[in-house]
């Protein structure tokens, strides 16, 4: 029998990823916390506990595993040094596959969220391990955040220009992970993206037909939109990261229209307008 298992699987991506399986004898869950194992207990998923930041502990949860998804650390600026931790655990540990969430064209992309993302792919290709690139575009959850905060105001903020965005839902990404887990797509480099493209402006337009409220879409310099990030909280760091994406997307960096993604799930991915609808 082959064993699957999934890091991250506390989070949003991971837990999608290990209920989109339909087998649950043979995967297991990396959790860091007693009530994530307790959560897949009493769903009959077998856990194991381990850290990005410990290698050691890694190691001993990745003996016997033959197939693992690396799902990408949320730690921004820690990233490179985690996902290095994953991937010498899993061949000390004789893991024979490796799939990792990366994004979109990660070894040309000028995003600077795609640094690290390039980092740990050349490691990949290091390891001497089997693996698949997921390259991830951006999720329609990204988009669809601050919709309480747009329909308040009545604008939607970035600075995305007239880019057009293909987001896809974290549902869309979490069913191919688990395609390209369960095995047929070993070594494929796969750019993943939603069916439809739209700019920030449609997104408002549709938001404003959907809500029956009025908002428009209120594009700003980078470093103007950074700043109005950290007026509304976010660290600056991270600030930073979400506006230099924004503004990369004004370039096409978060667009792909291959529909890779549709036909590696075997159906078109959800529109936006859905999103918009289930967040409304």
């Amino acid at each position: 029998m082959t064993t699957y298992l999934v890091t991250g699987a506390s989070g949003q991506l991971g837990q999608r990823v290990i209920d989109a399986r339909v087998a649950k004898s043979d995967i297991i869950a990396l959790v860091r916390s007693e009530k994530a194992a307790e959560d897949y207990a009493a769903k009959g998923i077998a856990t194991r506990f381990g850290d990005y930041t410990d290698k050691a502990k890694l190691e001993a949860a990745f003996a016997g595993v033959d197939r693992l998804l690396l799902i990408s650390s949320s730690e921004i600026g820690q990233r490179a040094a985690q996902h290095g931790n994953v991937i010498a655990a899993a061949k000390a540990a004789g893991v024979s596959f490796i799939a990792y969430t990366s994004i979109l064209n990660a070894q040309d992309s000028a995003m600077a969220l795609a640094e690290e993302h390039k980092a740990t792919e050349d490691m990949l290709a290091a390891s001497g391990i089997a693996h698949t690139l997921l390259r991830n575009g951006w999720y329609s959850e990204n988009i669809t955040m601050t919709l309480d905060q747009d329909l308040e105001l009545g604008q939607h903020f970035g600075a995305a220009g007239a880019g057009k965005l293909a987001t896809a839902t974290r549902q869309d990404y979490a069913d191919a992970a688990a395609v390209v887990l369960a095995g047929g797509h070993d070594g494929e480099v796969l750019e993943l993206a939603g069916d439809e493209g739209y700019t920030l402006a449609d997104y408002a337009a549709l938001v404003s037909e959907l809500s029956g409220k009025a908002v428009t879409y209120t594009d700003m310099p980078e470093a103007a939109f950074t700043e109005a990030l950290v007026g509304a909280g976010l660290p600056a760091g991270f600030a930073a990261i979400l506006a230099d994406s924004d503004a990369k997307a004004a370039e096409g960096a978060l667009f792909d229209d291959s529909k890779t993604l549709s036909k590696l799930i075997g159906r078109p991915t959800e529109p936006i307008a859905e999103t918009i609808k289930a967040a409304l």
